[in-house]
């Protein structure tokens, strides 16, 4: 039994649990740095919830570890259709937390169906892509792929959660590529998102008809349009520069991070964590954040060339570009070269949802390089 025990924690990723585990316990050392103002009389208010989500996403990363999920590979439409089912309780059911319609109650927490169910569109895409593997250069398979994504994107969108819906975006082109669809797949794809924003942002609103609601405009066009010009999103873009630009090499300390701690920079326990890092730490403590991250999609990237199965090599690249995009994304909208999507810095930004889904998808790689190593 000891040498079975032995083996097994000989067999896990050392190296990548030490990144993530580096990131969950530099968060939690941030939040609680960021936020002790935000709750009159509870400055432990975030710390505590966010130690707590931290812990259970730990347990439910280990027991995803000790899973086999090649297990899951024949059930993509049970998980499907739970997926789309979690999210149809979300409209008779759900709480609105800042214009969107995504949480459910649960306790004195919220739950965000969307946010769990990007590892569950990781695996249901990456079986189904398997399942049609001998036909994944014909159009039709691709359609299919696209058309399984598009159903739970839609409904996220509706929410509205536009950030959560380009993940999946992300996540069913990973699958795609790591299946081997033609490049003139993805051509097409790209003139019809193309054709669809021009649509969207230009053509439709001209007419008078909005199909996004005005905040989400100034969020999606406030890095083009110079900072303050776009509202409320161009407000939050320049103190977030702001905040960045001050921080310098070293950073000016938690107790000097003046937009921080005087609350000039929104949300700056969530989608604008990055910049509440380079104010506090600085280039150095900026890159060091970076750096981890490359420690992570290294590792990743190493298992996916790795891994047992082509569904759990799938599995592994899909969920590498998931965090891969969630971070360029975030740290783009940070400093101003992306669209203001409120997709959060895996790992590092509060809530319990996307924790919970972060820790689980490493739960997984260690699952996949586990049977790799034969155990």
């Amino acid at each position: 039994m000891g040498e079975r025990v032995r083996s097994a924690l000989l067999s896990l990723d050392w190296i990548l649990i030490l990144a993530v585990g580096l990131l969950l316990v530099f968060s939690v050392h941030v939040i609680d740095a960021a936020t002790v103002n935000d709750v009159p009389g509870s400055p432990n208010f975030f710390t505590d919830r966010q130690v707590l989500f931290t812990i259970g996403a730990v347990i439910g990363g280990i027991m995803l570890a000790a899973f086999d999920i090649t297990r899951l590979q024949g059930m993509s439409w049970v998980l499907l259709g739970g997926l789309l089912g979690a999210l149809a309780v979300v409209f008779v059911l759900g709480t609105t937390v800042k214009g969107a319609n995504a949480w459910i109650d649960v306790g004195p927490f919220n739950l965000q169906p969307s946010e769990m169910g990007k590892v569950v569109m990781i695996l249901v895409l990456s079986a189904l892509a398997v399942e049609r593997m001998a036909e994944i250069t014909a159009r039709r398979t691709t359609l299919f792929l696209v058309a399984v994504a598009a159903a739970p994107a839609a409904v996220v969108f509706l929410q509205p959660d536009l950030g959560t819906a380009l993940v999946y975006g992300a996540i069913l082109t990973a699958v795609l590529f790591l299946a081997g669809a033609p490049w003139t797949h993805f051509a097409t794809a790209a003139a019809v998102v193309v054709g669809a924003l021009v649509l969207v942002l230009g053509i439709l609103p001209a007419s008078g008809v909005h199909v996004l609601q005005d905040y989400q405009v100034e969020r999606l066009t406030a890095f083009v349009n110079g900072d303050r010009d776009s509202g409320k999103a161009g407000y939050q873009l320049d103190q977030s520069k702001t905040a960045i630009g001050s921080g310098g090499a070293v950073g000016k300390g938690p107790e000097e991070a003046t937009q921080t701690i005087n609350d000039f920079l929104p949300e700056h326990h969530t989608d604008f964590i990055f910049a509440v890092i380079a104010e506090m730490y600085g280039f150095a403590g900026a890159a060091g954040v970076l750096l981890l991250f490359g420690i992570i999609l290294w590792r990743i990237l190493r298992l996916t060339a790795r891994a047992a199965t082509q569904f759990e090599q799938i599995v592994a690249g899909a969920i590498g570009a998931m965090i891969m995009f969630q971070l360029f994304q975030n740290v783009g909208m940070n400093v101003g070269i992306m669209p203001i999507t409120g997709i959060p810095l895996p790992f590092v930004s509060y809530g319990g949802s996307h924790t919970v889904t972060n820790v689980a998808a490493i739960g997984i790689l260690l699952s996949i390089h586990r049977r790799r190593a034969g155990l």
